[in-house]
């Protein structure tokens, strides 16, 4: 097969830059440019801070296909890994995520069994009376409220703190920093300082899970620790990963949600009128698939040669895998710009796919499914106090959302 390369040098500035400016009309859809690409073809080179240039993936099944491909590593420190930022100089310990098999798969079983859907439905009456305390609040105060700030931030930063065992009077002190960190234009030695604040605190914490072990997922890290299985550091940075990861792109999506709800009166109305389990969570599902929270792509580097779509990607070559051109891809949603809360949309890709798929799904499709399946009908006429083109938008940020979401009833 012929290797179908853009025909534009490597550096060339003809190359466009990822990501790319989120200009598009409606603040739900992803950015015109790369729309643009995907109608143009499946694969594409675009240009990264660094110059390089990584292949950008635009259709659904190719994103699956190497997704799934052990032909293709998840390994950061692999030459050709098209990293999103600089690295900082502090040289933090890597999470998993950014591992291969075997070692990816032995730390991930350490922390896989809170997260497993039995155990998780075990916390769905927790789930729901935390919503539905929050709401007590939220109703009791004055009018208009930062839905943000009041509710889609507590909801899931109550639930991964009591997973964790970390003290929740701490939470502005690590949402500040997971801001820092998933900021896109933060500098790497900020990144690195807030990474190592939190390293700090959650070594803390291990270390009195050493002595005084509790029934949640640090006490069991620790024990993990204590029979040599795991570097204390190494039980710290999953504690970062897990702490970051169980708050931020949920409370995200329960706001943006919420947001894109008000905006669709209609498909709202579909939500607020029915306590169907399944239609809430197919509900659930075509907002994940319509919102795409996560705005890096999914990063990899190929380790072979590998045809696809009428290209070769060549062995060291890195690719960029953007979710939410994926969850738009007309050949596997039709009408892949209309919100329907009736669409079978389960088989999206906002939680990846393959063996590095979100290890915290079934928690967040969960609260997700207890928030929107609960504040419409307690709150039925809800509505936007500003005007959307009030609203401020995260467009610098690797995790999309709302700074701000003001309302009232």
């Amino acid at each position: 097969m012929t290797d179908v390369l853009n025909p534009v040098g490597e550096n060339s500035a003809d190359v466009p830059e990822y990501p790319m400016a989120r200009v598009a009309a409606c603040p739900f859809d992803p950015p015109p440019e790369l729309r643009t690409k995907q109608v143009e073809g499946p694969l594409a080179k675009v240009r990264l801070w660094d110059g390089s240039t990584p292949w950008l993936v635009t259709r659904y099944a190719d994103q699956r296909a190497l997704l799934a491909d052990p032909r293709v590593s998840a390994d950061i420190t692999r030459p050709g890994y098209p990293s999103s930022a600089p690295i900082g100089s502090g040289g933090s310990h890597i999470s998993f995520i950014l591992m291969d098999d075997p070692e990816h798969a032995r730390l991930r079983r350490m922390v896989t069994a809170p997260f497993t859907i039995k155990r998780v439905e075990a916390m769905r009456p927790t789930v729901q009376k935390i919503v539905d305390e929050l709401i007590d609040d939220v109703l009791a105060g004055p009018k208009p409220v930062d839905l943000v700030e009041a509710f889609a931030l507590p909801v899931p930063s109550l639930v991964i703190c009591q997973m964790l065992g970390v003290p929740y009077s701490d939470h502005d002190f690590f949402q500040e920093n997971s801001k820092t960190i998933i900021k896109r234009d933060a500098s790497p030695d900020d990144r690195t300082a807030a990474l190592g604040l939190l390293a700090y605190y959650l070594d803390d914490l291990v270390g009195a899970k050493l002595e005084n072990p509790g029934d949640d997922l640090l006490s069991r890290l620790a024990e993990r620790v204590a029979a040599g299985e795991l570097s204390r550091q190494a039980a710290a940075q999953m504690g970062v990963l897990l702490l970051i990861a169980g708050h931020e792109t949920t409370a995200n999506m329960i706001a943006l949600g919420t947001l894109a709800l008000l905006e669709n009166p209609d498909q709202l109305a579909v939500l607020r009128e029915s306590d169907d389990p399944k239609l809430i969570s197919g509900a659930v599902e075509e907002l994940l698939r319509y919102l795409h929270i996560t705005h890096n792509g999914r990063r990899r580097v190929a380790l072979e040669d590998i045809e696809i779509a009428g290209h070769v990607i060549r062995a060291g070559d890195g690719l960029i895998m953007p979710n939410d051109i994926g969850n738009r891809d007309p050949e596997a949603f039709p009408e892949p710009d209309r919100l329907d809360l009736t669409r079978d949309a389960r088989h999206h890709v906002a939680f990846g796919f393959g063996v590095h798929q979100c290890l915290g799904q079934p928690l967040a499709r969960m609260e997700l499914q207890v928030v929107y399946g609960t504040l419409y009908r307690r709150i039925p006429t809800l509505r936007l106090a500003e005007d959307l083109s009030q609203i401020p938008f995260k467009h610098d940020g690797s995790v999309y959302g709302v700074y701000r979401l003001p309302v009232t009833w």
